[in-house]
């Protein structure tokens, strides 16, 4: 193995390669990492590079000898080589040899319609081979090539963050004469920086065939990316990419890099570059430039380029403003809540500066709406500035520059039906004494974590409006008061802080877990969490092991930040005794900090606050007194020196330091990690902040965390990592936790046996993560012998297995069908065809298979057996509650010709999905395309063609080759890439391209990935009919879908002020699966249960 050095390496082992690795292994000369067995799909890449490798190590060889047939040589071996593909292949054909020398073709022209033949400029670089520029004195000259690459181009793609004048005169003739000549240029640029000429736009959109699109929304948007692509029909498009935008200095003279890139030797570079742009440009961020927008284009130039002085001006209230995705995410849940669950009172819980409000003016815009008679409205905040500014974001939302009056500050409103009143305000006039309880339909109250307090409660005990929204940053209030009774205590959405830290809402994070000092694991554990008095007694009045851990964490303060001077920093301690400690501590060791306590007077914590932002005070040290009501934006540290098992709590705590600031890169986050007790739970707060369900977190730990949102890290130290997976291990083997767990609750409710729901919630354990394949939750219970043992059975087994299929349930109406069936198992005389469908999908869900190859007596058979295990029985029970609990998306019935039990935004197998379509044996299915009519469906009436899309048809979690067939554009449109071998005149072509002649139906079934987090398969979202809006291409055929919404989409318009956007009602499904990574298009929510409503692959 000498020429092989150390290192990385992804190199295809052949046998010679493979006989070397083996001799040099059993001699102990090395070590080596072999893959496992390489997925298919990956396979193709690697070892299509292999044999061209060889295939070009062979020609070169006959190239570089002497004779007058090199050529023909050369031609023979490749013919050769040819004639073995189509053996193997026989769809290649015979006719695929070249007999000839001259076998490049350079051009080609199609007669009809022209007189004489025109040739178009050939660019002198390759259009089949990638090439980089570097703009020096002896590489050819990048201004020159990007001529000629559009005078021979059919189609042109630019996108850029900005355009100078100067940069587009030294192109604009050519591209004059492009678009004169029919080509279609299309040019998507920011505002940012104000950077772009005003005149360069107004030029580019008085060309012919030109359409410019321009984002103003450059806090978000961060659009850095600089490419040029160069669409050929011929298929020999050309993209260039590299740090070059369209200016004089980065085009002409600068020392730029770009690469030029081809759809011949790159093709999924260029499959994702053009999959991108579509994305980019078919987002409402974008909006369509004409020459009336010319006055705010130059104002938006003008504010950026000279920003910092002036207030933006008012904004308009002409315009329809729409929720961003994750808003949006949020007013579907409170659909849900209201609409399927009947609950009316709802909490949201987001961070400060999430835009809650917006949220909340959202949902009274859809309220009042809904009832002809208007709705009267009453808001309520304990600050002025608060009240202003929500007033002037329900102005906007609703259109309306007159809409609601302010009760504050002995101002009283001219009329009631619709105020922003403080509760100071509230209280001076006894509302309660003057108003009928139901005389207002709806109540916010902002900042609800104040609803405790004696001010709120004549408010909240009296009125009963139809709707009461509570919002808050810190449902767990630090005097231990509850809130939630008023919601019947039940959170029913969150803003997760990842999708917050993504849209830039928030401040990036660094995250360190620091090794702890002390061992922890055998600390008094009691209802959940380590005993206060005996972490006091470790962390303050054990003197040696105090001031070990304090000088520790002066340590990693000193390891892990830049400079003392600029910390702004909060330390969250376990009790009063230890945040005066280490605020001691630090002081001594000449570290300006201070402890705060519930003693602390108010001037004292305004004072402090006020210090901490100037820089007098490095570190105010407290206990829970910053979860909730303070706002210091410039809080860049954050330290975690007491150990949180309350995941609220936790991201209440890190919500502190998350504001947005000037000079703010990012929050330092400091969590010094202890050999913990075995209950503690680690995985959950490294899921929370990596944002995503969908992901191991056990992966994630050991591989560094690469899913952590943009901006962001999370890097454990050595020893702290290894206390992290060990913790995550135990959880994960474990039976015995499990029971201990159920033994634990036992004992504590009196010797009442534990509801599932209340197990998962205290082993903060996910269902999916519980229900394995291998148990149910009574066995665990018979096992921690707090219910009687009962008989194991082959259903039970059957039970165990199917549980990872059920957690995937979200259909509503199925759900309660389920459900009645259950808690009334007497079979009804007579099924309608949907519940038919019901019950199949279930009988499939459970065995596989239909009830008579099941062994069943009967259809019925699959609800009535469950009876005869009560324990089992109950289980399945819990399970269709829990899973009613679950979905976020109202769904929407398919319109279709026939009886549909498949609803649009819910999430089925593959069995369920062809169960349900009336196919007689939905597991036969192998195929991602099937072809259902009424000769092998018992329900179909008309052709239907089922599309089973996995985006990612790799099993490697991410793949570069395969993500670029299969995608959203946006959420009406969908790319689609027909089975490889499909051609045009195909029968089965014939069926796609001719739908709407032929008038069969197309039915998009969608899924990120082949398996989840846990190595289940992973379900379809099912998004509805899709009729054909345009095809391209054989071999495969390129598909262009419009999806058949369900309610008709309003017009998209364009964003325009911060936190909202204008009218564009985003479909809940397909921003799941957009190609996009900017963040500007969505946020990246691929957790199986939300899939449906995210935006941001």
């Amino acid at each position: 193995m000498d020429g092989f050095k150390d290192g990385l390496y992804e190199k295809v082992i052949s046998q010679r390669l493979g006989q070397q690795l083996q001799e040099a292994l059993d001699q102990k000369k090395i070590w080596a990492t072999i893959s496992d067995k390489v997925d298919p799909q990956e396979a193709v890449g690697y070892l299509s590079d292999y044999i061209r490798k060889l295939v070009h190590l062979c020609l070169k060889d006959l190239a570089d000898q002497n004779g007058e047939s090199l050529l023909q040589q050369e031609l023979a071996l490749t013919n050769g080589l040819i004639r073995c593909l189509s053996e193997k292949l026989p769809a290649l054909g015979t006719d695929n040899q070249v007999n000839r020398e001259d076998f490049l073709l350079l051009e080609l022209q199609h007669r009809i319609n022209q007189i004489q033949e025109v040739h178009r400029p050939r660019p002198s670089t390759s259009l089949s081979r990638s090439f980089l520029f570097t703009n020096s004195q002896k590489d050819i000259s990048m201004v020159s090539e990007l001529r000629r690459e559009i005078a021979s181009s059919d189609r042109i793609d630019f996108l850029v963050s900005f355009i100078k004048f100067s940069g587009l005169t030294l192109i604009l003739p050519y591209l004059r004469t492009f678009t004169a000549a029919g080509g279609h240029l299309r040019i998507l640029t920011t505002t940012y920086m104000g950077a772009t000429d005003p005149k360069a736009i107004e030029i580019l959109s008085q060309l012919p065939n030109t359409e410019v699109r321009i984002s103003y929304n450059v806090k978000e948007t961060r659009l850095h990316a600089k490419a040029y692509l160069f669409q050929r029909n011929s298929g020999y498009s050309t993209a260039y990419v590299g740090s070059s935008n369209l200016s004089h200095a980065a085009i002409a003279d600068g020392l730029e890099w770009n690469m030029k890139v081809t759809q011949q030797d790159m093709p999924e570079i260029m499959a994702k570059m053009d999959a991108t742009f579509e994305t980019y440009w078919h987002s409402a961020d974008f909006q369509p430039y004409t020459a009336k927008d010319l006055p705010q284009l130059k104002q938006a130039i003008a504010q950026q380029r000279y920003h910092g002085t002036d207030k933006m001006e008012e904004l308009s209230y002409s315009f329809t403003i729409r929720p961003y995705p994750y808003q949006q995410v949020i007013l579907d849940a409170l659909e849900v809540e209201r609409k399927e669950r009947n609950r009316w009172h709802n909490l949201i819980v987001a961070a400060t500066g999430t835009g809650k409000t917006a949220i909340s003016a959202f949902d009274y815009r859809r309220f009042k709406e809904s009832r002809p008679e208007g709705a009267r409205l009453l808001f309520i905040a304990h600050r002025k500035e608060i009240l202003e500014q929500s007033r002037s974001c329900f102005r906007q939302v609703l259109k309306d520059p007159n809409f609601g009056e302010l009760a504050v500050a002995g101002s009283h409103p001219a009329q009631m039906d619709h105020v922003f009143m403080s509760i100071q305000t509230c209280n001076s006039l006894a509302l309660w004494d003057h108003m009928e309880p139901n005389f207002y339909d709806m109540i916010i109250v902002d900042e609800f974590h104040h609803s405790a307090a004696p001010s709120y409660q004549k408010l909240l005990n009296h009125f009963q409006p139809r709707i009461l929204l509570g919002l808050t940053a810190t449902p767990e209030r630090m005097d231990g008061k509850d809130i939630l009774h008023w919601f019947g205590d039940h959170i029913a959405a969150e803003i997760r802080l990842p999708a917050a830290i993504e849209r830039r809402l928030l401040c990036p994070f660094h995250y360190f877990g620091v090794s702890d000092t002390v061992d922890l694991s055998h600390v008094k554990w009691t209802n959940g969490h380590y005993d206060v008095e005996a972490l006091t007694n470790l962390y303050v009045m054990e003197a040696h092991t105090a001031n070990q851990r304090a000088q520790a964490i002066l340590d990693a303060v000193e390891r892990y930040t830049a400079d003392w001077r600029e910390i702004h920093g909060v330390g969250f301690c376990v009790s009063q005794d230890h945040a005066h400690f280490m605020a001691d501590y630090f002081n001594q060791k000449g570290i300006c900090s201070l402890a705060l306590d519930a003693h602390s007077s108010e001037e004292e914590r305004q004072s402090a606050s006020q210090k901490l932002a100037s820089g007098d005070l490095t570190f105010i040290f407290v206990v829970d007194l910053f979860n909730e009501g303070v706002d210091i934006p410039c809080i860049n540290t954050i330290l975690f020196l007491r150990p949180t098992n309350s995941m609220t709590v936790f991201l209440q705590q890190l919500g502190r330091g998350l504001r947005l600031d000037e000079g703010k890169d990012c929050l330092t986050v400091l969590d010094f990690v202890a050999q913990a007790n075995r209950k503690y739970d680690f995985a959950s707060r490294f899921q929370a902040l990596v944002g995503r369900d969908n992901v191991s977190i056990h992966r994630e730990v050991k591989e560094g965390f690469p899913h952590v949102p943009k901006g962001c890290s999370i890097q454990l130290e050595e020893i702290a990592q290894k206390r992290v997976l060990d913790n995550i291990r135990f959880r994960l083997r474990g039976d015995a936790f499990y029971q201990e767990c159920i033994r634990d609750l036992y004992e504590a409710a009196g010797r009442s046996v534990p509801t599932l729901a209340q197990f998962l919630k205290a082993a903060n354990v996910k269902p999916e993560v519980f229900y394995n394949g291998k148990r149910t939750y009574a066995r665990m219970c018979t096992q921690a012998q707090v219910i009687p043992d009962f008989p194991e059975t082959a259903e039970e087994k059957i039970l165990e297995r199917a549980m990872p299929r059920l957690l995937g349930m979200d259909s509503p109406h199925w759900l309660t069908f389920l459900e009645k069936s259950f808690q009334n198992p007497a079979e009804p005389s007579d099924l309608p065809s949907l519940q038919q469908q019901y019950l199949r999908m279930w009988q499939f869900t459970l065995w596989g298979k239909d009830w008579q190859e099941a062994g069943l007596k009967d259809p019925w058979e699959a609800i009535r057996l469950w009876q005869q295990t009560p324990e089992l029985c109950q289980e399945i029970q819990s399970i269709l509650t829990l899973q009613f609990e679950r979905f976020n998306v109202l769904p929407h019935k398919a319109s279709l010709p026939y009886p549909c039990a498949l609803e649009v935004y819910c999430n089925y197998s593959r069995d369920q999905i062809f169960a349900t379509l009336g196919l007689n044996k939905p597991n036969s299915v192998r195929e991602g395309v099937k072809y259902l009519h009424p000769g092998n469906s018992s329900l179909v009436n008309r052709d239907t063609d089922v599309f089973l899309v996995t985006l990612n048809k790799s099993e490697k979690e991410f793949s570069e080759t395969t993500r670029y067939e299969d995608y959203s554009i946006n959420d009406r449109l969908f790319h689609w890439q027909s089975q490889n071998a499909t051609t045009p005149e195909s029968p089965t072509g014939q069926r796609y391209i001719k739908q709407q002649e032929k008038g069969n139906i197309v039915l998009l079934f969608v899924r990120e990935q082949k398996k989840d987090a846990q190595g289940n398969s992973q379900n379809y979202t099912f998004l509805g009919a899709a009729q054909l809006s345009s095809w391209n291409g054989s071999q495969p055929i390129t598909i262009i879908y419009h999806r058949i919404i369900p309610s008709p989409p309003n017009t998209s318009q364009p964003r325009t002020a911060a936190g909202c956007c204008k009218e564009n009602k985003s479909d809940p499904a397909l921003q799941a699966f957009q190609m996009s990574d900017i963040s500007l298009l969505a946020i990246s929510r691929t957790d199986l249960h939300l899939i449906r409503t995210k935006a941001d692959v």
